[in-house]
């Protein structure tokens, strides 16, 4: 079969994949599940990030691109299993996105993204079902800090929040005297979970994203360490042998070195 035509085109993609999942199409993409594409997924929104924590518009462009294989490839699963199709996808999330702007596509009057977000609260509010939190939204399965951040970013929306940024830095101070005093390994762990969940806040306030903080510090360690390493290599020294006076001296020599 030769390669279809309007490589640009959105409906020739969905064509693409419908092509691989035939029954004389690739036996890989004809084996695959939701289940079976769970990393994948994940995997593709975590390169995402990546590409958008580096700047890198043209890296980003290809990321985007994998992931949205993967969202289509999704879809099309669920129109062999007769479930629903990327049009049903499209439109629940266009209808979604209309009726959650009614001072865009209604007639209603708002005078800043604050009230934006008040009125989204609201909308979503009348969509959820009866008795389920306004949390419940919010998937479990995301990483533990940028859930902290989401989670506590939903209850500021409706007045869950601190007068100001003193009163989180005392909540701070009084997570670490806790921890401090805490008596056994189970409460330790209680007491260091609230501490990052404040930090997660303390966060929120600066505008500072804790996940995001949190990879770029990862990263930032991966650099360094691995200068070390390689300052090690070129001198014949043994990371296993070193004094913490030698670990101290490379890793301000390794911090300079990375940060040329």
């Amino acid at each position: 079969m030769p390669a279809p035509d309007n490589l640009h085109k959105f409906d020739t993609f969905v064509d693409i994949i419908a092509r691989l999942r035939a029954p004389d199409g690739c036996p890989w993409d004809k084996e695959q599940t939701h289940q079976s594409l769970r990393e994948n997924l994940l995997s593709e929104a975590y390169e995402v990030l990546e590409a958008l924590d580096e700047a890198d518009s043209a890296k980003l462009r290809e990321e985007l691109g994998d992931l949205l294989l993967q969202i289509v490839l999704h879809a099309q699963i669920a129109k062999d299993d007769g479930e629903f199709e990327i049009d049903d996808v499209i439109k629940g999330i266009s209808e979604k996105i209309v009726r959650r702007h009614p001072h865009i596509f209604g007639n209603k009057k708002v005078k800043d993204s604050t009230e934006v977000m008040h009125n989204w609260e609201v909308l979503k509010k009348e969509e959820r079902e009866a008795g389920k939190s306004m949390l419940d939204g919010v998937p479990r399965q995301m990483p533990a800090l940028a859930y902290a951040y989401e989670i506590s970013r939903r209850a500021v929306r409706v007045g869950f929040e601190w007068e100001n940024l003193d009163g989180v830095i005392d909540k701070l101070i009084e997570e670490i005297g806790e921890i401090k005093e805490a008596a056994g390994p189970e409460e330790k762990t209680q007491e260091f979970g609230d501490l990052l969940f404040t930090l997660v806040n303390f966060a929120r306030w600066q505008g500072i994203d804790a996940e995001v903080a949190l990879r770029e510090a990862n990263k930032k360690f991966y650099r360094r360490f691995s200068s070390v390493e390689e300052l090690c290599r070129r001198r014949g020294k043994d990371l296993q042998k070193l004094t913490l006076k030698e670990w101290d001296e490379l890793w301000e020599e390794a911090k300079k070195e990375v940060e040329k």
